[in-house]
């Protein structure tokens, strides 16, 4: 759809109707999702944002009194679905007829069809494919679970010999299980395994939290005592330098200046790090000699990051000596003996908020310490629909392409990841989230993956989930106790130009109780935590500290069980957001010039006005000009009662639906395809690297 092009409506496959805003992006402008919700601001029950699916729960716990088997496992066969379980497990010292699964299974539900289908659970040997009994259900006599209501309670079954069984007499035992009808809102369903989503550990629905990160203020003020080498040259001052680690992160302070007469080194320098909970690293601080051409190690000190003092204001923070330890560097120096120490002003500062995300996509400004935060002004929930037109991201044997997609959100602390949906390229996920909202000036992040990670075996090496596309939703243009449901376009910017990889389905929902006044209020107070006005970072420290805090998210997620891949985590987090690129250029170029755009357009107004282009007009302003000469005082009413004009006047432009990707403005649509092909004809290892 091209620029200014009227509005019309669209059917889609599954019958809803999409209606297309008259945009100027286009193709890859946000689509309204109609004919799902009755009203805008209706009042609807929990887990109302997706679409209910009915699902047939299936919980298998253990079994007893088996006949003789070896890893048994379990079948599950209904009229449309057959599901397998993992081999079974045995506690320490259980016979081999005791086994466990503790494995619960979602099978798509059907309830008009279900009056004449029968579940069938069977036990099975896994060496030998023997039959050893199995239990029958009528669905229609199937209970229904609605939360809150309690998990259903396992009962007791006794296993039944099938009745074309050559061998009968020989089954025995009972199993436990459930089975009951619900839906996504069961507490069951993240953990279920159905026929679409194999069971692996790479393809469940999780919910993560973020490491509580805090920056560690270091200030090195004065070293003594140093074992310094006597045989320096004439008129050569020692050059002392301490270098202090934690973690991956490395800084060195500068040379320190001597003092002769105490035999003293000082420095002054202020170092911050991130530290992540738990407080379990250590800080090192390691002193060197570079008055050579290889740094002597003169002595280290270690402290641990759990005893250092917390502050959450910019109160003085006393000193302490710290004895250096002997490194061996030289001769007749013991390692592990005192040669010196160092004044070290060592804090952990509550007051900051540990940036992870670029400040303009930020989704929390919360300070570290929970007792500055503020009470939450709402609540924000997230119904993942689906997506749809997903392009192929692998190639299976055949020259068959496919998707196995799952779709990552982000807001705050809280990271949440949906089911694999396997072998799709309309996945439909239908599952909802929320998060409290402490500031409205803040961006929701969605983002859709090709899961690689579930076809990683053990002993082989760790796949990289291909990332497809993410769109951003400011919680700023939501109005309170709305719901949108919105089609968003997945882009990609590649060197070859703007790419579409599909669209997802998102229903969004700001629900805040107090809009007036706690809301409002918000928007007039400072954007970051007071220290940051109170003690600012620099703009180079502060985005190295970024850099920093989004490698410890990724570790920290990472060893989430399913993980969150650090590609995932970098890519939602935006960690190469600083490359340079001309795209970037341009596109910022563009808009200091719309932002002095209006001082131009009043400067050619009022030369409009001083040649009589507009007669009216000029007559006009002139008799206002005698106005406000003869009244002074109406000057400032009458510029603030212009300004109330101007900001109505263009109120009737707001975005009806929170904006996606704006290509015009990101100058994403002008990339140049030509140079482009230019340079990948020349250069072919080009051919896979982004356009940042």
């Amino acid at each position: 759809m091209q620029a200014g092009q009227a509005r019309r409506v669209v059917v889609s496959g599954t019958g809803e109707r999409v209606k297309v805003l008259k945009r100027t992006n286009g193709e890859y402008a946000p689509k309204i999702i109609t004919g799902r919700f009755t009203g805008e601001s209706e009042r609807m029950p929990a887990y109302d944002l997706v679409e209910p699916m009915q699902y047939l729960f299936i919980r298998i716990v253990k079994a007893r009194g088996l006949s003789h088997n070896e890893s048994p496992c379990v079948n599950i066969r209904t009229s449309n679905h057959s599901v397998r379980s993992k081999p079974a497990t045995y506690r320490p010292g259980d016979p081999s007829s005791s086994p466990e699964w503790h494995q619960v299974f979602a099978l798509g539900h059907n309830k008009p069809d279900s009056g004449a289908s029968t579940l069938e659970i069977s036990v099975w040997n896994g060496q030998s494919e023997q039959f050893l009994g199995g239990v029958c259900f009528d669905l229609s006599d199937v209970p229904v679970r609605d939360p809150p209501d309690s998990p259903l309670a396992p009962q007791w079954y006794r296993l039944e010999d099938a009745v074309d069984n050559p061998h009968p007499g020989r089954i025995s035992g009972e199993i436990q299980l459930s089975v009951w009808i619900g839906t996504q809102a069961d507490d069951a369903f993240p953990e279920s395994c159905s026929p679409d989503t194999p069971y692996v550990a790479y393809t469940r629905s999780k919910v993560y939290q973020s490491p509580k990160l805090w920056y560690l203020r270091v200030k090195v003020i004065e070293a003594q005592d140093l074992h310094i080498a006597s045989n320096l040259p004439p008129l050569t001052a020692p050059d002392i330098s301490i270098k202090a680690q934690l973690g991956f992160q490395s800084v060195r302070t500068r040379r320190g200046c001597m003092n002769s007469h105490i035999s003293s080194f000082f420095f002054n320098d202020d170092l911050v790090f991130v530290a992540g909970e738990p407080l379990e690293d250590q800080l090192i601080f390691l002193v060197e000699d570079r008055t050579g051409k290889d740094p002597v190690h003169l002595g280290h000190v270690v402290v641990n990051v759990g005893s250092i003092e917390q502050r959450i204001d910019d109160h003085q923070v006393s000193s302490k000596w710290y004895n250096v330890e002997c490194d061996g560097g030289f001769d007749g120096c013991v390692r592990g003996s005192y040669c010196g120490r160092i004044n070290l002003r060592l804090c952990l500062e509550g007051g900051y908020h540990v940036l992870d995300e670029a400040a303009h996509l930020c989704s929390d400004f919360r300070p570290t310490a929970k007792q500055l935060w503020k009470p939450p002004i709402g609540i924000l929930e997230l119904g993942i629909l689906g997506a749809r037109g997903l392009l192929p991201m692998k190639t299976k044997v055949g020259g068959k392409g496919s998707t196995d997609a799952y779709c990552v959100a982000k807001y705050g602390k809280k990271w949440v990841r949906t089911k694999t949906i396997t072998e799709s390229f309309d996945p439909r996920w239908n599952e909802q989230y929320t998060w409290q909202v402490y500031d409205p000036c803040t961006v929701l992040t969605i983002g859709v993956f090709d899961n690689w990670r579930m076809f990683t075996e053990p002993s082989s090496e760790e796949r990289h989930d291909s990332r497809i596309g993410k769109v951003r939703i400011r919680v700023s243009t939501l109005e309170s106790n709305r719901v949108y449901t919105n089609s968003y376009p997945l882009l990609a910017l590649y060197r070859s130009g703007l790419k579409k990889m599909g669209e997802i389905e998102v229903a969004v929902r700001f629900a805040s109780p107090s809009l007036l006044p706690d809301t409002c209020a918000i928007y007039g107070q400072p954007l970051l935590p007071r220290m940051h006005y109170l003690r600012p970072l620099g703009v180079a420290q502060q985005e190295a500290l970024r850099g920093a805090a989004s490698k410890m998210v990724a570790a920290w997620l990472a060893r989430s069980e399913p993980p969150l891949g650090p590609e995932v985590v970098r890519y939602m987090l935006d960690a190469d957001s600083h490359s340079w690129s001309m795209r970037k250029s341009k596109a910022n170029w563009l808009r200091i010039v719309a932002v002095l755009a209006w001082a131009v357009g009043l400067a050619k107004w009022l030369d409009d006005i001083r040649r009589w282009k507009n007669p009216v007009t000029t007559v006009l302003v002139h008799v206002l000009y005698l106005v406000l000469v003869w009244y002074p005082d109406l000057v400032v009413p009458t510029g603030f009662l212009y300004v109330c004009l101007i900001g109505v006047w263009y109120y009737r432009f707001r975005p009806k639906i929170p904006a996606g990707m704006d290509t015009r403005i990101s100058q994403a649509e002008t990339v140049d395809l030509r140079r482009t092909r230019r340079g990948v004809r020349s250069n072919p290892k080009f051919k896979t690297t982004r356009n940042r």
